[in-house]
């Protein structure tokens, strides 16, 4: 594909500049990743609780459920959707899995991308400092991206991972006023902070790199957030120095994104009106759309948040898939909801009882379902098809 800007180079593998966010659960699974990594992207699968996708999984996970059991089925999923992905991709592109730090059993999911031959691990929420400790063994065969927010970050990262002799392969840059999911601000008065500007990221970023001496490692930075505008992919990428850009929503409602056409309905009807920020269960602020199930979450916070108290009986599936539960641990000043129940009901299409995670920024075709190569072609290039002009 013809495209005005540079590729982004990956162990040596020189891929269009995209990155496709990992959107769980279920949103970005095999088929979504791969139809991005088609286009020589790199396409992500979110690894929380794949399960919901596989009927014999999901059936078997209500049979005397435990922890262990929802574990040992998930990295079941995840393996399968890997192996599905891969096999898609057809040699093209790279798969990625995107685990969250905030996830209890994120070292367990990582362990399984890596044996199940992922091409990359990008993670998040929460500082991946010992991502290196548990890709031990893959380091020749997998890729290793952080997702941070700010220059500070970044510095933490590197210093720790440099004193194991590894190096990130990218650096993923997400803007809290943008992005949507797990937001890297500690409150939600705070996704709007100066220090979070790409393009003052960027500058600090190449001044760590100069500090660290690490100016000829050439790591590549990767925007993430409001970026789905060929305009301002030019811009982050021929004018702030970045080697590409990640984006999710705007993948999540193609006609390859692996969640229901009602999901991507919901994201793609939603006004900024109806966009909010709130903080989610995991201790980070999040943005969503304003759904009957959100609507009334808001509207009873605050009396929920006094009646918080530390109860596992309040995880209503026994999954304690997180290791940090506004809910199950009674913190009063974060989400008193299961993300879990609320994300699978999104997934499935359900708008009433979901929770839609959404960036805020306008996405390029309105309120129409495209493909993933039209999404790409117009990323790269600024070509609308015929019917979105």
């Amino acid at each position: 594909m013809h495209t005005p800007f540079d590729p982004l180079i990956i162990r040596n593998k020189s891929l269009i500049p995209i990155v496709q966010g990992g959107m769980g659960i279920g949103v970005s699974a095999s088929g979504l990743s791969s139809a991005v990594a088609r286009e020589n992207g790199v396409g992500t699968i979110a690894s929380v609780d794949l399960r919901h996708l596989h009927e014999d999984l999901l059936a078997e996970s209500k049979i005397n459920p435990s922890e262990e059991k929802y574990t040992r089925l998930n990295r079941i999923a995840l393996d399968r959707e890997i192996t599905k992905a891969k096999a898609d991709a057809q040699g093209n592109g790279m798969i990625a899995v995107n685990v969250m730090k905030a996830v209890k059993d994120h070292a367990a999911y990582v362990r399984q991308a890596c044996e199940s031959g992922a091409d990359a691990i990008v993670m998040g929420a929460g500082l991946p400092l010992d991502l290196p400790e548990m890709t031990e063994g893959y380091h020749k065969d997998v890729a290793l991206l952080p997702i941070l927010s700010e220059s500070r970050g970044i510095n933490i990262v590197l210093k720790r991972w440099m004193k194991k002799g590894i190096l990130p392969d990218a650096i993923v840059i997400e803007h809290p006023a943008h992005a949507a999911g797990h937001l890297g601000a500690a409150s939600v008065n705070g996704v709007n902070d100066a220090k979070f500007e790409f393009k003052r990221v960027i500058e600090e970023t190449f001044e760590v790199f100069k500090n660290l001496g690490l100016e000829s490692e050439k790591i590549p930075l990767v925007l993430a957030g409001g970026m789905a505008n060929f305009e301002k992919v030019s811009t982050a990428l021929k004018s702030w120095g970045a080697s590409a850009v990640q984006i999710g929503t705007a993948f999540a409602v193609t006609k390859e994104g692996d969640a229901h056409d009602n999901f991507k309905k919901t994201l793609l009807g939603a006004t900024t009106e109806k966009i909010v920020e709130f903080m989610s269960v995991a201790g980070l602020p999040a943005r969503g759309v304003r759904t009957r199930f959100l609507d009334s979450y808001i509207k009873r916070e605050s009396k929920l948040q006094s009646a918080a108290k530390a109860d596992p009986r309040r995880c209503t599936q026994g999954l304690n898939c997180l290791s940090t539960c506004g809910l199950r641990d009674g913190l009063d000043k974060i989400g008193q909801f299961c993300i879990d129940i609320q994300l699978a009901a999104a997934w499935r299409g359900e708008v009433d009882k979901g929770l839609f995670f959404r960036g805020k920024d306008p996405l390029p075709f309105g309120q129409t379902i495209r493909t993933v190569r039209e999404t790409v072609q117009y990323l790269l290039n600024g070509t609308m098809p015929a019917a979105a002009k």
